[in-house]
C-alpha cells in the first residue's frame, strides 16, 4: 500500500485546516496538489472520506473522529513534545515507533513513522492552531486519550522534564482539557502518596462514599468503549487508563478498609 493511499483513505476532518497543511508539507510531493485541489490520490481519497464522514454526522456537533484523524493529530503533537526540551531522545522516538507498531502493525507503523520524522523536521508548526482544530473537531474522550499518549512519550526516557510538562500543559489548555482531567492523567505517570486521589479527581478529605462515587464517575469517563469509534487499535491505551482508575480505587479501598 502506498503512503498516499494509506493516509488519504484514513483521514476525515484532519485533511483540512492547519493539520492538513502540515501533512501536505510532510508528504512533500503532494503539497502542490493540496494547494490546487486536484491530481493527488491523497486528496481524492481524503475528500471521499470527508464526504462519507459528513453524511454520517449531519446531526452531530462535530464530525466523527476517524482512526486516521487521531493518528495524525497524535503524530503532530508527539513531535512537538519530543522537541520541547531541545533534545530528541532516542528512547522517546523508540517509544513512538513501538506504540505505533503495537497499534497499527508493522507496515502502517512504518508509514506513520516516516511521516512523523518529516513532521518533526518542520520548524513553523503552531501548537495553538493545531490544538484548536483538534478541540473543535475531536470528541472529549479522544482528546483525553491523546493526553495519555503524550505523557507516555515524555516519560519514555525515564522522567518527564519541566519543559515537556509545560508543553503538555499548554496543549491541554488549547485542547479544552480541564485541570482536573489533566492532573488525573498526569498522576498516572508519577509516584506520590496522593496519586490515587488525583487519578479519581478527589482530595484526601473525601468520604468513603465520595471515593466510591468518584470511582464510578471516572470508570465511566475512561471506559474503553468511549473511544471505540477510533478502532480496536486504540483500545490498548484506553484500557490502560481504565486499569489505572481501578488500581487507584483498589489502593484506597485497602488503605481505608472498606
Amino acid at each position: 500500500m502506498s503512503i498516499s493511499k494509506w493516509i488519504g483513505g484514513a483521514l476525515g476532518w484532519s485533511f483540512g485546516g492547519p493539520i492538513g497543511a502540515i501533512i501536505g508539507v510532510a508528504l512533500g510531493s503532494f503539497v502542490d496538489s493540496l494547494s490546487n485541489g486536484k491530481g493527488s490520490p491523497f486528496l481524492e481519497e481524503g475528500q471521499q472520506q470527508r464526504r462519507r464522514t459528513n453524511s454520517r454526522t449531519q446531526t452531530r456537533q462535530r464530525p466523527q473522529t476517524q482512526s486516521g484523524d487521531f493518528e495524525v493529530s497524535l503524530l503532530i503533537l508527539a513531535s512537538i513534545v519530543i522537541k520541547a526540551d531541545g533534545v530528541q531522545d532516542q528512547r522517546e522516538l523508540d517509544f513512538v515507533r513501538q506504540q505505533f507498531v503495537s497499534m497499527y502493525g508493522k507496515e502502517r507503523a512504518n508509514h506513520a513513522f516516516k511521516l512523523f520524522k518529516n513532521i518533526s523536521n518542520q520548524s513553523n508548526i503552531s501548537t495553538r492552531q493545531v490544538c484548536l482544530q483538534i478541540k473543535q473537531m475531536m470528541d472529549h474522550p479522544s482528546r483525553l486519550q491523546l493526553m495519555h499518549f503524550l505523557f507516555g512519550i515524555a516519560k519514555a526516557d525515564g522522567t518527564v522534564t519541566g519543559d515537556e510538562e509545560r508543553q503538555i500543559y499548554t496543549m491541554a489548555g488549547y485542547l479544552g482539557i480541564s485541570s482536573r482531567d489533566y492532573d488525573s492523567i498526569k498522576a498516572m505517570f508519577y509516584n506520590s502518596s496522593d496519586n490515587a486521589y488525583k487519578i479519581l479527581e478527589i482530595d484526601k478529605n473525601a468520604t468513603d462514599d465520595e471515593v466510591k462515587k468518584a470511582y464510578r464517575k471516572m470508570a465511566k469517563k475512561y471506559h474503553p468503549d468511549k473511544v471505540i469509534h477510533l478502532g480496536k487499535e486504540h483500545q490498548v491505551g484506553a484500557e490502560e487508563k481504565f486499569r489505572q482508575v481501578q488500581m487507584a480505587y483498589e489502593q484506597l479501598q485497602k488503605e481505608r478498609g472498606f
